[in-house]
């Protein structure tokens, strides 16, 4: 299955300027098959060091981190030469063997031209750990699929190939092809394994139990996390935070019978390891963002909207025939996935806009820089009139131009400068914007 990242991946191996490289994201978004990919396609040779199937290599990293003396080591225990250019040695579930972790800057400044790769889930817990080597190692995120890669894994390129171009207006028949789309990958979700599954058996509730599995394999990380978090805690706040996508969070309404320390503590080991990502809230916009943003009012977007669904317990077969994809349970998925695709198309934080004043509820669901342009971003239906957040922000802050996703066709209210995009459209957008010039 095709990963747009993995241009990203090739683009890293043939620089000549290049230093070691660590892939983060969440357990199962598929960050190990992308770089045994890449070897396979790249490489003439492949050196493999899972720390979670072989924890004895761990000891390969105790005392001083000489890299040539460690490279002797692995060639013997493998078989396989390590040669600078051809062979990649690639260092998995890295967060279990934290000094391997420092060695990546050994690496970078001993055997440049060796081509060295790690990956873990849970990383940020080992960081904790030890002086992690800032500027000699490079980084890159992997998340679940986003739409227009689970279009090209179930055989749609020429879907695709539209919701990830710049945003054009298609026909009524394109339109309610593509929503027919969304709504598959809405059940589906983008984890490879759930996809990967329904391209062999074309069967959403097979699908659906794939999701489970990996519901359940998160769940038996939180042992592991650190430090130690409440396990009850964490399950209960990992449920609920399904149910309060695009709501303020408020911790005492995530877990019951718990502290808000308690709560907080989890819900932060949650956002570490990557299964959840917290949208903060912005009163008064100004770039950089996160000067302007607030740690105390923020929301929540769950990994995947795939495993949302199973969260929240979403009976497929009742979404499928719903007739308005924005009305699927009070438009929370419809959030979900907006957020989802702007994560997938930057690594940048998410943030919304939330009005400072007394008894004021005015929301903006996202805010989203386009170049130095900030962005008001609504999902919803309805027409102008009912978005009252938005005319409070636009009437304040006075944007370019603003952008509503809905589930309906292209359409603009000139006087207003606020666009109507399809909800497929979502990615498309948070990478090239709309070219204004009206």
């Amino acid at each position: 299955m095709e990963r747009y990242v993995y241009n990203e991946l090739k683009n890293w191996a043939i620089k000549s300027r290049r230093k070691s490289l660590i892939i983060r994201g969440a357990r199962q978004v598929g960050k190990t098959w992308l770089v045994e990919n890449l070897a396979r396609v790249e490489f003439d040779y492949l050196i493999k060091v899972d720390f979670e199937e072989s924890p004895e290599l761990i000891s390969l990293f105790e005392g001083d981190l000489n890299t040539q003396k460690i490279c002797a080591e692995l060639e013997l225990r493998s078989g396989v030469d390590i040669v600078e250019g051809k062979t990649l040695l690639f260092l998995d579930e890295i967060q279990l063997c934290p000094r391997a972790i420092i060695s990546l800057r050994y690496f970078y400044e001993q055997i440049p031209g060796l081509h060295v790769i790690a990956a873990g889930s849970l990383l940020e817990f080992a960081f904790g750990e030890i002086s992690f080597p800032v500027g000699r190692i490079q980084s890159l995120e992997v998340n679940p699929m986003n739409f227009s890669e689970f279009l090209l894994a179930t055989g749609h390129a020429k879907a695709a190939e539209i919701c990830s171009n710049p945003v054009v207006e298609v026909s009524v028949a394109i339109h309610n092809f593509l929503l027919g789309l969304l709504r598959e990958y809405w059940m589906v979700g983008g984890m490879p394994e759930s996809v990967l599954e329904y391209i062999q058996t074309k069967s959403i509730k097979s699908a659906t139990e794939v999701q489970d599995e990996i519901y359940s394999t998160l769940h038996l990380d939180f042992n592991k996390y650190k430090p130690k978090t409440d396990i009850n805690c964490l399950k209960n706040v990992f449920s609920n935070i399904a149910l309060n996508v695009g709501k303020q969070v408020k911790y005492t309404g995530l877990a019951k019978d718990s502290t808000i320390p308690t709560i907080k503590k989890a819900y932060e080991s949650l956002t570490l390891s990557r299964v959840v990502k917290k949208v903060r809230s912005v009163s008064s916009p100004g770039i950089p963002l996160l000067a302007h943003s607030s740690d105390k009012k923020f929301k929540s977007l769950y990994l995947d909207i795939g495993l949302m669904n199973r969260a929240m317990g979403i009976v497929y077969s009742e979404a499928l025939n719903h007739s308005n994809l924005l009305a699927i349970y009070r438009g929370q998925l419809a959030e979900q996935f907006v957020g989802q695709e702007f994560v997938s198309a930057s690594e940048d934080s998410l943030y919304y806009w939330a009005r400072d004043a007394k008894s004021s509820s005015a929301e903006v669901d996202f805010l989203w820089l386009i170049k130095t342009d900030l962005i008001p971003v609504e999902v919803k239906d309805g027409p102008s009139g009912r978005l009252r957040s938005l005319h409070i922000y636009r009437d304040s802050y006075n944007p370019p131009y603003s952008v509503v996703f809905h589930s309906g066709q292209w359409g603009v209210m000139e006087d207003e400068r606020i666009i109507f995009l399809p909800l497929y459209f979502a990615g498309s957008f948070a990478r090239y914007g709309i070219q204004w010039d009206r």
